[in-house]
């Protein structure tokens, strides 16, 4: 795993021979302070770019190496004329793209200065966080690395920009979401048999360094609080279950309810008596990528004394097939009373998440909740790997999420909930039944979750297709996202905040 990526902020100053990147749009010119700099780069960029038809659009680039007349390594000249949608410069993006074009460099000066206009230091501070975003491996285990591999190993990064002052105090709120992100990009990456449950629940304690209040529950504490849907799905497992509560108070008023955000964290998903096919099983390790963006908000927020309250729970399970596994046909009494009938073992996600829900609104009363998991392959066929799926029994919280969705890049896509769906999942024997068939199982999940929640405002996320195996990207090459740390940071920034 390696370190986080480093980067510093400063005026515009000579590479000596470090790579230099600067920026142009259509007409090929740098900006006037960048001129000014490191004199005119005008005609060699015009001559390079006629070379290799480069014209200045958004994600390309022109690499000149060896540049004559410029005490650098290497230009990389990147392209950022509007495109047909006249859409503005998304520097998030920009600087993830940027980094994956100076592969191999040890040292790399950005002339952080717009071609046209003018870009200030919250600008320059997202290209920062595109930066960490993209430069973050997980590693640990492999033993063959070379510690001086050139093609692998990230540059330093230098920022020179007119608004350096503004970018530094800027990027400390970046950088806090980035070590969220980090955290559940390197939570979903572990291998199931260093995180376990009981292994999650310690590395989630080590949020009290930042000021979280932790509470962990054991097997006896769970079971003495009714949580048998829970405890069912863990049951065939060697590994105990866990739920941690992670509790940041960050509102001028500690007495504001806060908003509630639950995450499943199945560590380990055989499918129980219901066995997954054995083919991308191992891919199932990622099962607690709902619970890994939790941690990860938590510790967003904690880094940088966001001003709300939030509590953050996770359920923590292993679903195994053995002698003592829940079976098809079982039925269980879950902490809200409700019973359910059991009628696939591989629909578990939900289990956890039901007594969870009744927790967080038995425990803290929040003025909201909202859940993420990765809890169908439905979702993946309606939506891909590109959005997520989005459920909601409140309008306003739903546009809350799409907007900060469409802000923070994690976009989602609002789902429909109702009465014909909700009866699929009717029960002969029972309350309910933990699955309601091919048809619509997204939604039927669902519908499922709702049945435990009461009157809050309640959203639940799907982030089977974002949370883990998401195809490559200009700000995440890893197998393991970190999907939804952004998202809800940027949802408590603007709409919960005080």
């Amino acid at each position: 795993m390696s370190g986080a990526v480093k980067v510093a902020f400063g005026s515009l100053s000579a590479p000596k021979g470090s790579a230099l990147v600067v920026f142009v749009a259509a007409e090929m010119k740098p900006a006037p302070i960048v001129t000014a700099q490191f004199g005119d780069l005008e005609p060699l960029i015009r001559a390079a770019a006629k070379a290799s038809n480069f014209r200045g659009a958004q994600r390309t680039a022109l690499d000149i190496l060896a540049p004559a007349g410029l005490d650098a390594s290497r230009l990389l000249v990147v392209g950022v004329a509007p495109g047909k949608d006249n859409a503005p410069v998304d520097f998030v993006t920009l600087g993830g793209f940027t980094f994956g074009k100076v592969t191999g460099a040890k040292r790399v000066e950005v002339a952080f200065e717009a071609p046209v206009g003018t870009w200030d230091g919250p600008a320059a501070a997202d290209f920062a966080l595109g930066l960490r975003l993209r430069g973050y491996r997980f590693d640990k285990y492999k033993t063959r690395k070379k510690e001086e591999d050139d093609s692998t190993s990230a540059p330093d990064f230098v920022i020179g920009s007119s608004h350096a002052a503004a970018a530094r105090a800027s990027a400390q709120d970046r950088f806090a979401v980035a070590e969220g992100v980090e955290w559940a990009r390197n939570l979903v990456n572990e291998p199931p048999n260093v995180l376990f449950p009981v292994e999650f629940a310690e590395r989630a304690k080590s949020l009290e360094k930042l000021g979280v209040e932790v509470q962990t529950l054991d097997e006896k504490a769970m079971g003495k609080l009714g949580m048998n849907a829970l405890l069912a799905v863990g049951r065939g497992s060697a590994r105990e279950s866990r739920l941690v509560a992670m509790r940041w108070n960050g509102a001028r008023s500690k007495r504001t309810k806060p908003i509630a955000v639950v995450g499943k964290g199945v560590c380990f998903d055989s499918g129980g008596i219901s066995i997954k096919p054995s083919a991308g099983m191992e891919d199932m390790k990622g099962d607690m990528g709902g619970a890994a963006c939790v941690v990860g908000l938590l510790h967003a927020l904690a880094a940088r004394k966001a001003k709300v309250n939030v509590v953050g729970l996770v359920g923590l399970v292993e679903n195994m097939p053995d002698g003592d596994a829940i079976r098809p046909g079982d039925i269980i009494t879950s902490m809200s009373g409700q019973t359910i009938e059991i009628v696939n073992t591989d629909a578990e996600g939900r289990l956890v998440l039901a007594d969870a829900l009744w927790y967080a609104q038995q425990t803290y009363s929040p003025r909201a909740i909202i859940d993420l998991a990765t809890l169908t392959g439905a979702i993946m066929v309606a939506l891909g790997h590109e959005v997520a799926g989005l459920f909601a029994n409140n309008d306003e919280l739903a546009q809350r999420l799409v907007a900060a969705g469409e802000a923070s890049g994690e976009k989602v896509w609002r789902m429909p909930l109702g009465a014909a769906y909700d009866k699929l999942i009717d029960s002969k024997f029972a309350d309910m039944k933990n699955t309601g068939g091919r048809s619509g199982g997204s939604i039927t999940a669902a519908q499922f979750l709702q049945r435990f929640v009461k009157e809050t405002p309640w959203a639940h996320i799907d982030v089977a297709g974002t949370a883990m195996g998401s195809p490559p990207s200009d700000i995440n090459q890893s197998w393991g996202s970190g999907w939804g740390v952004r998202l809800l940071n940027r949802l408590m920034a603007d709409s919960y905040e005080d």
